[in-house]
Formats: structure tokens, C-alpha cells, sequence
């Protein structure tokens, strides 16, 4: 680390999750945990939302709150805009607060934010600085430290232009880029971080329910590396869309009720905005929400309940629209659901509970939903992008910023990729049985090791390393017998919910063979060492050992 003898301040770096609707800040403590820092309001689900007043800029809550009052000088929804050209955005999110223009091609906001009555035109790279300054400032006085670098989460679909933007952004808020890492694998690496967790193989959906946007991704982890197979993004699904449902449910009551609507009024609907997301986020812990507004149209004052049961019936197509972006990935990835060993939650609307629950009926039993509504210990869903961030930032803190850009240089990053999965063929009897070594998606060169038990008797012992590829097994029940039915009996009174369904399973079938390798004269009760390592350019070394043993049976198979 570079310290202050040669005149460069410590570093003492954060993680920052930059949301569109909402940022967080995370540090790792004493103690070696991840954890998200509040601000000076308490808040660790912070809204990237900044406000101005005479001059004075509000930050966060107190800014969020502004959009009914004073919607002309607040600038919301801001981050997707950074490092695009004004002609390729959608300013609808923003209809409700100050609206998008174009400045020399950029996004820019036009607010009065000086004691001046003149609007000040401020690019949309300056709102990102100012918002950043803000986060810096609270994560440096609850820390006690200048904090002056980060690991900051993006989407996976952020550009390059894009990307450069929000580093310069950082830096002219006075922080150092350690890096910038993908949303879904910052919450893969909260999960996987945990000291209960054990690192293993395995296929990772992260679903990223937003406040404005969705995103899915299927990450392969191999060897603690994680691989992105394929995204999906949908830009108009998130938590405002079933605010908007809870709004449009209120609104709708108010309307019969008092024979006008609430919606027509700027302010009132800027009301209803706020008390709504905060009845839908209600609702996510407890069984019914109250909503109360004063003065929300025509000086009427409003106040009703509503139940989690009526509030998941209206938003049912909507919660399948989550469930069919996170089946839109997996399809993508050219995977099936069955190949997905876990999938985690992760975002402001995956505190939903029936979200979780559908999903879990979309994979099978051995499939972890990591959700708070299907599992006890799953960790806080708006907290994993920041509590990632923060853990690759301790990490790398301490690495010149040349070692950093060299290893996520991608001539490093993009590697070559194993496409057929390489492991151990058994015979027994007439059945053949093959476990997997080295998975597909696996990123190159690597190296497993593995011991295997040996026939009770011992002897010579024959190894045979393949290749293998899974299939998708589908056993369809044997048709029941009919049974005769009385004449009077009508056969629309019988459907087919009686009827078993199919059973799929995930089932391996050998390739080609690689390598035969004989280990000799083993004894009994004992067991065999493999170790397979295969090179970047596919070639392959295999050896095989009695535990124990001093000699090696080696073997080399030359790239293709």
C-alpha cells in the first residue's frame, strides 16, 4: 500500500453500489464482515436523488422528499443516463421531477441551485459527481477516515463510454476507482464470502429487482472465478411498477369515494408516489399497510388499509413478469433449470415474498433460493451489491493501481472456457457412471484434484478420464387405466389435474475418452489420486496416484 512517506496519502478504500434508484456504502469491520454504512439520517438504503433550496443542496431522504414540494429543482433517476447521448435516453422516470435536456450531446438538468434565481444547466456527469461527494463525505465521518478510493457495482450492460463516465465522476468527487465490478457477481461474492460458505462449483441465477429496472444474469462459478454466461434487462419492470399498482389501487378508492382523482394533480400523484412505495415495502414484512395523506386533491384528506392478499392478486401478472426474466436468462444461458444450483435475490423489490415463492416453484428441490422469504439466513437483498463491493475492495486496497488494471486487463479476463465438462467414467456391472471432474464453463488453464475409492480388494486399478455432456432426462408416466364411467356421468367432471406430471432429471452421458491411466498393485481398503490439469490451449496432463504411494503414473494429451 502506498503510505505518506513518499507524499501519497493511504488509501482507505469502500464499496458503493450506484443505483439508478437507490445507493448504498459498505465497508468490511474489524471483524473481517461487510457491512453497510448509514449516513448522517440513518439510512443505509440511501436514494440517489439530490435537492436543491436557496442555494442549499439536499441529499438522499431529505431530497427524496422534496419531489411533492419543490419536483423542478430535484434531480432523480439519474445514474443510467451517464455517458449517453441525450437522443438514446428514456426520461420517463423522470416526468416527476426535474426533466432531462440536452447540453453538446450529453444529458444536463436545468435547477436553481445557487441563492441566484437563475436555473444553472448541470450535467448529468456533475449530479454523479455531487452524489458521490455526498457518499464519500458519510462513509468518511462514520468511519472516522478520509475515504478516498472504492469499488463501485455497474450493470452488466454499461458501456464503455458509460463506465468512463462514472470514473471520472468518482474522481472529481475525490475518489480513486479501485474498480468497477458487475452487479450480480458483487452479490454472488457477498454470499460466497461468508466464513460458513465453502467454495464449490456451481450455476449462480442472480435476479436484480430494482426500483426502475430489472436485471438477470447466470454466472458461472468455477474455482472461486466467476464467469458471466448470458443477461437480460428489463428497463420498465422494477418496484415502481408495483407501486404503481398500490398507487392505481388508493387512487381508485379515493375516486369513488370523493369523485376525483388524485392523479390529475402533480402533487397529489407526487403524494401517492411516496406514501405508496412505502406502503408496498410495508407489506413485504407484515400482512397490511396503511396509507394516510393530508390534503391529497381538493384539500380532502385520505386514509385506507389495504392487505397483502389484495395486494398480491392485483400485482399477479406483474410478479410474472419477474419469474419469466429470470426463465428469459436461464433459456439464454442454454441452460435449464434444472442445471441451476442457486439463485439469489437481490435488489429493493426482492423483499417481495410471493416473487421468491414463485420462483421457487420454477427450479427443483436441490435448487437454493437465496431470498429473505425462502430461507432464514439469507442476507438483507437491498445490502449484497455494496457488501460485495466492499469485500473485493479489501482485497485489492492494498495493490499499486498498475497490478489492479493489469489483472482485470482483458487479455486476462476474457480466457478461454472449458465447452464439455472433463471427469472420471466408473463401470459396474452393466451400468456406467460418470462424475464430473472439471465443469463446463470452467474458465482456463486449471487444475482439480480428486481421490476416488478403489475396490474393497485392491489390485491394479484402470482410470478413465472423458469427456462428458449432461442431457435432460424426461420419464413420462405410464397412462392410467380408464375406468368405466355410468352413462349419466359427465366427462367434464373429470380433468386432468389427477394425472402424474413427467420427471426431469439431469443425467450425464460420456463423450469421448481423453486419457486411460493403471494404477498398479493398490492396496486394499485404499484409495486413488487425480490430478487434471488442462492449459489454456486445451492440452492436458493427467496423473494418477495411490494415496500414500510414492510412484505417479503420468499422462499428456496434446491440444487438438
Amino acid at each position: 500500500m502506498s503510505d505518506q512517506t513518499n507524499g501519497t496519502p493511504e488509501r482507505f478504500a469502500i464499496g458503493i453500489s450506484f443505483g439508478n434508484t437507490s445507493s448504498s456504502i459498505a465497508r468490511l469491520n474489524p471483524e473481517g464482515k461487510a457491512e453497510v454504512i448509514a449516513n448522517e439520517e440513518g439510512d443505509r438504503q440511501i436514494p440517489s436523488v439530490l435537492s436543491y433550496i436557496d442555494g442549499e443542496e439536499y441529499h438522499g431522504t431529505q431530497a427524496k422528499a422534496q419531489l411533492v414540494r419543490n419536483s423542478k429543482n430535484t434531480v432523480a433517476y439519474f445514474r443510467d443516463y451517464l455517458g449517453k447521448d441525450f437522443k438514446s435516453i428514456d426520461p420517463t422516470p423522470c416526468h416527476n421531477s426535474a426533466h432531462p435536456q440536452p447540453s453538446d450531446s450529453t444529458v444536463a438538468f436545468s435547477v436553481v441551485d445557487t441563492t441566484s434565481e437563475t436555473p444553472s444547466t448541470v450535467t448529468v456527469s456533475e449530479v454523479a459527481t455531487r452524489h458521490l461527494r455526498r457518499l464519500k463525505q458519510s462513509a468518511s465521518d462514520y468511519l472516522g477516515k478520509d475515504v478516498n478510493a472504492a469499488v463501485i457495482t455497474v450493470p452488466t450492460d454499461f458501456s464503455d463510454a458509460q463506465r468512463e463516465a462514472l470514473t471520472a465522476s468518482a474522481k472529481a468527487a475525490g475518489l480513486e476507482v479501485l474498480q468497477l465490478i458487475h452487479e450480480p457477481v458483487a452479490a454472488a461474492l457477498a454470499y460466497d464470502a461468508r466464513p460458513e460458505a465453502t467454495v464449490a462449483d456451481k450455476l449462480i441465477v442472480v435476479a436484480d429487482l430494482g426500483g426502475t429496472r430489472s436485471d438477470a444474469a447466470v454466472i458461472a462459478c468455477r474455482g472461486g472465478m466467476y464467469t458471466i454466461l448470458a443477461t437480460a434487462h428489463d428497463y420498465e419492470l422494477g418496484g415502481a411498477t408495483l407501486d404503481q399498482i398500490v398507487i392505481d389501487h388508493f387512487a381508485k378508492e379515493f375516486v369513488k369515494k370523493h369523485k376525483t382523482d388524485p392523479r390529475e394533480n402533480a402533487r397529489g400523484l407526487a403524494k401517492l408516489k411516496l406514501e405508496g412505495e412505502a406502503a408496498r415495502k410495508t407489506l413485504s414484512l407484515g400482512t397490511n399497510a396503511s396509507l394516510s395523506i393530508e390534503s391529497l386533491a381538493d384539500g380532502i384528506d385520505f386514509s385506507s388499509t389495504i392487505n397483502r392478499t389484495r395486494y398480491e392478486l392485483l400485482s399477479n401478472k406483474v410478479f410474472a413478469q419477474f419469474t419469466s426474466l429470470i426463465e428469459q436468462v436461464v433459456k439464454k444461458a442454454e441452460l435449464d433449470v434444472l442445471d441451476i444450483d442457486e439463485v439469489i435475490f437481490s435488489g429493493g423489490a426482492s423483499h417481495t415474498p410471493k416473487i421468491a415463492q414463485m420462483a421457487r416453484n420454477i427450479f427443483s428441490e436441490k435448487t437454493k433460493v437465496l431470498a429473505p422469504s425462502t430461507l432464514t439466513g439469507a442476507l438483507n437483498p437491498s445490502e449484497l451489491a455494496p457488501r460485495g463491493a466492499a469485500i473485493q475492495a479489501s482485497l485489492i486496497q492494498e495493490f499499486e493501481q498498475e497490478d489492479i488494471e493489469q489483472s482485470i486487463h482483458p487479455m486476462v479476463t476474457a480466457t478461454p472456457h472449458l465447452k464439455n465438462a472433463i471427469g472420471v467414467e466408473f463401470t459396474s456391472g452393466e451400468a456406467t457412471e460418470f462424475q464430473s471432474l472439471l465443469n463446463t464453463e470452467t474458465a482456463l488453464p486449471a487444475r482439480r484434484v480428486a481421490q476416488y475409492d478403489v475396490p474393497a480388494a485392491g489390485g491394479d486399478v484402470l482410470i478413465r478420464v472423458c469427456e462428458g455432456v449432461r442431457e435432460i432426462k424426461v420419464t413420462k408416466p405410464e397412462p392410467k387405466p380408464k375406468e368405466e364411467k355410468a352413462e349419466d356421468e359427465d366427462d367434464s367432471d373429470f380433468d386432468s389435474d389427477d394425472e402424474e406430471e413427467e420427471i426431469r432429471e439431469v443425467v450425464w452421458k460420456t463423450e469421448k475418452p481423453v486419457a486411460e491411466l493403471a494404477v498398479k498393485g493398490v492396496k486394499a481398503g485404499s484409495k486413488v489420486e487425480l490430478m487434471v490439469h488442462v492449459n489454456a490451449d486445451l492440452g492436458l496432463q493427467v496423473t494418477a496416484r495411490e494415496v500414500g504411494g510414492q510412484n505417479a503414473v503420468r499422462g499428456v494429451v496434446q491440444a487438438a
